[in-house]
């Protein structure tokens, strides 16, 4: 069974670096959502997770709850008791950012989506300039490990809701 997870894990893993380039990419393309089955026709594997640090914490450094800003807007990741690498680099007491944007918690046993509300920030990277339109807009931040899944137990940020203003 172990071989099975491994193998499933490795094909995940492939598929997410075929299609897993960041969101801030010079060329500024995303990868596009494709349909997926429904639910209750695909059996959903539950993946190894890997341990979170001790008083591991993820939060937004600059940006406020309620805050109203003006788009583009600069966000800034804060982290506490964790190292932020690039995805694929399996290190101790580490992972990297993933912006959740106008979307709830997806499911901690996956690797997390990837589209318009789930940005990888799979360079390490601790910012990112976005746009939005005018409007209320919620943002949560969600460390993935290597292999772009929650850790165990997984660290998350609160939500935060901002107005953006014409």
């Amino acid at each position: 069974m172990t071989t099975l997870i491994r193998a499933f894990a490795l094909t995940a893993t492939a598929a997410l670096a075929a299609g897993c380039g960041d969101r801030n990419e010079p060329n500024g393309e995303t990868a596009q959502s494709t349909p997926a089955a429904s639910e209750s026709t695909m059996a959903k594997p539950q993946l190894p997770r890997t341990d979170a640090p001790d008083g591991a914490r993820v939060f937004f450094s600059e940006l406020a709850d309620g805050a109203v800003v003006t788009s583009p807007l600069t966000v800034r990741f804060g982290v506490e008791n964790l190292t932020v690498v690039p995805a694929g680099d399996d290190q101790p007491g580490s992972g990297h950012h993933h912006l959740l944007i106008d979307t709830g918690l997806p499911d901690f046993g996956l690797p997390i989506p990837k589209d318009d509300q789930h940005v990888h920030f799979g360079g390490g990277q601790t910012e990112t300039v976005l746009e939005l339109a005018p409007g209320k807009h919620t943002l949560q931040l969600l460390l993935g490990d290597h292999l772009h899944i929650p850790h165990q137990p997984p660290v998350y940020s609160g939500v935060i809701t901002i107005t953006v203003t014409e």
